[in-house]
């Protein structure tokens, strides 16, 4: 080969080279990215998204226990430990954090029937919602419930109450004095409303003074839908679209659930 015919050959396979290693991609890590900080958000999207589902720790509040959740998460499977992959565990109560009630919640028949999680309706779970402030002087009677003049045709209303303002679901020591439906409130919401999904900012949607004859009065015609424990602070009140995805857990009378609302 000539000196002449060498010198182009030269400078093509070296353009080439230069060409190949000029090229970058979305999967490029570059040595900045060797220790990458996750952004954890409850907002997305300049404000259209709002994630109103509580985050899992310890020390959330849980079911009359003084001192939160406990553990739920062990990794038993670990990459350290000469796993070929990381693979955790997770044991926790169904009605933990932001989560979903079926009518075998608190009527056994319907549990022995089977109207456990994964029989709640899709559609009621998802669509336009309405966020609205309730009275913070009292628990959501009936008079509120006619105070808020919620008009007919509405299907998924969001209750933000004292709760919030007190972020109870912040603290790990659970609060027995949470605002929450009476029965003649729950009474009301059946009997005068198209509402069949019901949204509130606490472990229960009921009163501890009415517990159990709250939750009844929702759950008899097994139409409506309890979501609890919402995050609901620093939202807008106003209209939205809804999207709750509990978990498929067959025979489960309550499960997490993951809320979001769009503008």
């Amino acid at each position: 080969m000539t000196k002449t015919m060498f010198l182009p050959l030269l400078l093509l396979l070296l353009s080439a080279a230069a060409a190949s290693t000029s090229v970058s991609t979305e999967c490029t890590v570059s040595m900045m990215d060797d220790y990458p900080v996750p952004v954890r958000r409850e907002v997305y999207g300049d404000g259209r998204i709002f994630d109103i589902s509580h985050r899992y720790t310890m020390d959330m509040p849980s079911w009359e226990r003084k001192d939160g959740l406990g553990r739920f998460l062990w990794l038993p499977a670990s990459m350290k430990n000469g796993s070929l992959a990381n693979n955790s565990l997770m044991k926790l109560p169904t009605h933990s954090g932001t989560h979903v009630d079926a009518p075998g919640h608190m009527i056994d028949r319907y549990f022995d029937a089977g109207f456990d999680v994964d029989t709640l309706d899709l559609e009621v779970l998802n669509g336009p919602a309405l966020l609205v402030d309730v009275p913070r002087d009292s628990n959501i009677t009936a008079k509120v419930m006619e105070s808020l003049k919620i008009p007919k045709g509405v299907r998924r209303v969001l209750f933000r109450t004292l709760n919030t303002d007190r972020r109870l679901m912040f603290k790990s020591e659970y609060d027995s004095s949470y605002v929450g439906f009476t029965t003649d409130g729950a009474r009301w919401l059946v009997k005068n409303t198209d509402i069949k999904l019901v949204g509130v900012d606490f472990l229960s949607v009921a009163c501890e003074d009415h517990l159990v004859s709250a939750h009844l009065e929702f759950f008899e015609s097994r139409e409506i839908i309890l979501v609890e424990g919402l995050k609901l602070d620093d939202v807008p009140t106003g209209i939205y679209n809804v999207h709750c995805l509990p978990l498929r857990l067959l025979g489960a009378e309550g499960s997490p659930i993951r809320c979001i609302l769009i503008k």
